[in-house]
This record gives structure tokens, sequence and C-alpha cells, in this order.
């Protein structure tokens, strides 16, 4: 039999993505909720199965529980060792649940007793999270916000700035949204707001804290997804650049990105914001849709989204607040700038 060794929050971490497999031994529902990246779902119980086992936990006492449990697991012993197999074929694996107590010792035993080499998560998928949410309060990142109005292209500046080697933090790529009511077109589902954090704790992994990082300017909420607390205080406290890109060409932009998006979800998208663009705006903005006219579109949105985005900035510290205008320049260019006026 291998021997199954704990890894810390530490250790785990430093394997992760090194060819081992990892396996997450919670219920579907636990894992839909937040899991971490490429772990695959191997559930000693059903979601139905652990409430049954949790409420003999808490009526009966940990004995009953424990029976019942291994009378639910029994049967799907064989199943679960073919699982292993599949997700690891070269038999090194590393197994957690949410505290990395019964449920991930249990699988680990077993499968060690079948030949793999094991690992836990010791602390388990708490642990994990936990690690992360002690630096982020204990250690700032060096942010510089990236702010502009809607339309400038700010998310394809950062992945240029990427390009040229600077660190950034694309939350929108994160989160599979763009902030507006029009965010969501044209993008996968949202994850949850844990697995959104879970996926920015991977990301800021690869990075180096004493250094500059470049981020959007977003709101706490991003579509459904909402900020960690404490890296929102930090990007209040951040320096900020402004791009300032004329409207003619904030326009064009926001029609290549949305105007190949359905109409009806663009009408959709349109009289979420009624209220703020106004009625009458809202109606105009309906009938240039409908006649294909998707500048027109842009342009009314854009008497809100540029009015919400200014009352926003005047909020701002302006001794920590640099305007920087551009002109027909494409997003390398602006990248290019940047890192120039930064390096200075």
């Amino acid at each position: 039999m291998s021997q199954i060794k704990q890894l810390s929050a530490t250790e785990f971490l430093q394997k992760l993505g090194r060819n081992i497999a990892v396996i997450d031994v919670r219920s579907p529902k636990e894992y839909k909720q937040g899991h971490i990246l490429n772990a695959v779902n191997m559930p000693l119980f059903s979601d139905e199965e652990r409430a049954i086992v949790g409420t003999l936990y808490k009526k009966q006492g940990r004995e009953d529980a424990v029976e019942a449990g291994l009378g639910l697991v029994g049967p799907k012993l064989g199943s679960l060792v073919a699982q292993a197999k599949e997700a690891a074929p070269d038999r090194q694996i590393i197994v957690y649940c949410w505290r990395g107590g019964m449920r991930s010792n249990s699988v680990a035993w077993m499968l060690s007793l079948a030949g793999f080499t094991v690992h836990v998560l010791a602390g388990g998928y708490k642990a994990f999270r936990g690690f992360f949410f002690s630096r982020l309060e204990n250690e700032p990142l060096q942010i510089t916000i990236l702010g502009g109005r809607t339309g400038s292209g700010k998310t394809d500046v950062l992945h240029e700035l990427a390009k040229l080697g600077e660190q950034v933090i694309d939350l929108e790529g994160l989160a599979n949204h763009k902030g507006s009511s029009f965010g969501a077109l044209l993008l996968p589902p949202q994850p949850t707001t844990e697995q959104f954090e879970n996926l920015l704790f991977l990301h800021l992994l690869t990075l180096d804290w004493s250094k500059r990082i470049w981020v959007e300017d977003e709101s706490k909420m991003i579509g459904t997804v909402c900020l960690n607390n404490r890296l929102w205080q930090q990007m209040q406290e951040a320096e900020n650049v402004v791009i300032e890109v004329p409207i003619a060409e904030r326009i064009e932009r926001l029609v290549t990105d949305y105007a190949k998006a359905p109409k009806e979800l663009l009408a959709e998208a349109l009289l979420r914001i009624k209220k703020r663009v106004g009625p009458q705006h809202c109606q105009r903005g309906l009938q240039a849709l409908e006649n294909d006219d998707f500048a027109e579109v842009a342009a009314i949105c854009l008497q809100y989204y540029d009015k919400a985005y200014d009352y926003t900035l005047a909020e701002k510290h302006s001794e920590k607040l640099k305007r920087i205008a551009f002109e027909n320049c494409g997003a390398g260019a602006i990248a290019r700038e940047l890192v120039k006026v930064y390096s200075n």
C-alpha cells in the first residue's frame, strides 16, 4: 500500500499543474459552487446522500452517520477506482474535500490500496481558499487602474500590455462579462463568485505582487460576480490612468463588438437601462436597432454610461488620477505609450 501524504496549501499549489490529477470528492452541488481549476469531481456522496448523512450526524451522532455513509459508499468503490484510473493513468493523485477530513481521507485510503500514490490536501478546499484570502489581506498588490469611458478599448489595451511583458489582471475575462447591461452578450455563462475568486487566485499566483499590475477600472459587481472586498479596497486606493478616446472611435468599437449579437438580446439589454437612459431615448434606441442603425444605439447608450463613469471618476482622489488623450490609436500604440510613461 502506498503512503498517503498530507499536503499544506503551499505544498499543494507547488504541485498543481505538474501532471498530477486532482480529485474533488465533495458532492456535485459543492463542486458546482466552486472548485480548484481542472479538478475532477468524483463525489463520495450525491447531493441527496450528503444531506442524509449530515442529518444523521446532527441528530444521532457520528457513529450512525459513519455507518450510513459506509452503506452508501460500499457499492460505489469499484466505480470510484475506475474513475481514478481514467483521471490519473500514472497513478499519481491529490484528493481533497471541504476540510480535508473523512471524505478525502477515506477515498485516499481506498485508492492507496488500489496502488495509487495519493496526497491529501490538509484542511481541504477551505484551506486552499483561506490561503489566498490571508495573502490578499496581508500582502498588498501594486495595482495601477486602467480607466476610460465605455468603448475606449481598455480590455484590448490590457491584452497588449501583457504582450509587452506587463502584468495584468483581466477581471472581465475571468468573469465572462464586460460590465455593462450588454456585458454578457456573446460570452459563455458567468462563473459563481466563488469560482471567479478561485480563477483569480490562481492567476495571481503567476504574478509578482511587488511589481506593477494593471487592472481595468470596474464596479464591485461585474455582472453577477462580486469582487473580493480586500481586492476592491486596494483598487480604490490605487493610482488611476484614464485613456481618453474620441466618441466616434468609441462608437465604432462598440458597433464592431456588439452588432453581431441577436437583436432581441440587444433590445433586452437596452430595456434593462430604460430608466437610466430615459423612456424617450430608450424608444429611439429600439427604433434605431430595428433599422440596423447600431451607431445610433451606441450613441444613445453612451449618453448614460459616460455620465455614470464621469460621476464615479469625480469621486476619485485627483492626486492619484492621470489622463492621457489618444486619437486614431490602436490598442497596441496606447499600450506602448503607457509603458513609456510609466517606465519613466
